[in-house]
């Protein structure tokens, strides 16, 4: 019997000398214990976690916040799409690419452009010594990753209602939240979106529960 050969490529661009550290990591690895893809400056490093959820949890260090975000994912998730990208959630930029390794080096070579854009004539060492100033998140960037979870949720099938719906729902945006609905029974769920800190404390959410209102 031939066992499927789940694997995918990670990478991160190290906060401390902006260098590109990428890995393949297989579901065999994955299952066995933690994983740290260590930059070779020594200063940082991603870890992937395996839950006892059967979900993975991957701490990414941030080239533009102090200390890593963690972010909690489905193993289908991990393995199987061909390209997602986990957002900063304070500043809305990508610092984590897992995928296909061709898709996963296009979209650095995207990231990196935009990284020059934002510093300018700025060098690289000056950002990194910047990072423990205080990051302002505008409204578009927290509605951005308050969608990026739900969508997430939805992918995994942790959406439920009391109808037991299939995944029928719909998503309204108003100016301080937005509403997940069911399309058949009208249960829903408000989310905030114009606190940073309920934006980031939402990426840890592992399910939503719409209710009747």
């Amino acid at each position: 019997m031939i066992l499927d050969k789940k694997e995918t490529t990670v990478a991160y661009r190290c906060p401390d000398c902006g260098a590109v550290v990428m890995s393949l990591v297989g579901i065999f690895t994955l299952t066995a214990d933690m994983i740290r893809l260590k930059c070779p400056c020594g200063n940082s490093q991603l870890e992937i976690i395996y839950t006892k959820e059967k979900k993975v949890r991957l701490n990414v260090p941030c080239f533009l916040c102090p200390t890593p975000h963690s972010y909690l994912i489905s193993t289908q998730m991990f393995f199987d799409r061909e390209l997602f990208a986990l957002p900063c959630s304070y500043s809305g930029f990508d610092i984590c690419f897992i995928g296909k390794q061709d898709k996963v080096e296009d979209a650095l070579k995207e990231s990196e452009k935009e990284l020059l854009q934002m510093l300018g004539d700025t060098d690289y060492s000056e950002l990194a010594k910047s990072r423990e100033k205080n990051i302002e998140l505008s409204d578009p960037q927290v509605l951005d990753i308050v969608m990026y979870v739900v969508q997430e949720l939805a992918d995994e099938g942790a959406i439920t209602c009391s109808c037991g719906s299939d995944g029928d729902y719909e998503v309204d945006i108003f100016d301080e939240h937005l509403t997940v609905r069911c399309k058949k029974c009208g249960d829903s769920l408000n989310i905030p979106t114009n606190s940073v800190i309920a934006a980031n404390d939402f990426l840890a959410c592992d399910k939503l529960e719409l209710k009747k209102n």
